[in-house]
């Protein structure tokens, strides 16, 4: 049952983060912009250049705040990595107890001791 609910998570996280890809490469394209536009303001000595960057960053800084819905989507990739995660988890703790042969004979030796 574990398994189940894992699958139907991932799959809602996956369908989650493949509806979002776009937003999320706008929000990444749109944020390196305004990175570049920042240090290009910060090197800058001219008033007028520095009036024309902050124009141009307020233009692209409103572009990013449209794609912030991205944001969804780094938490579907989260939840899908969590899923990930504990799925190889339950295999495996599963093979660790299979393969390990004094487990049975544990249990057995523990019987043969009670009588």
């Amino acid at each position: 049952m574990k398994k189940f609910g894992l699958l139907v998570a991932g799959g809602l996280a996956a369908i989650i983060l493949l509806n979002t890809i776009g937003p999320m490469v706008g929000l990444l394209v749109s944020l390196g912009i305004l990175y570049f536009i920042f240090k290009q303001f910060l090197k800058t000595e001219s008033t007028g250049m520095k009036i024309g960057l902050v124009i141009i960053g307020l233009m692209v800084l409103s572009a990013t705040i449209h794609h912030i819905p991205a944001l969804i989507g780094v938490g579907a990739a989260y939840v899908l990595y969590l899923v990930y995660k504990n799925w190889n988890k339950n295999k495996k703790a599963a093979a660790k107890t299979e393969t390990d042969p004094f487990v049975s004979f544990e249990k057995q030796w523990n019987e043969l001791k009670k009588y």
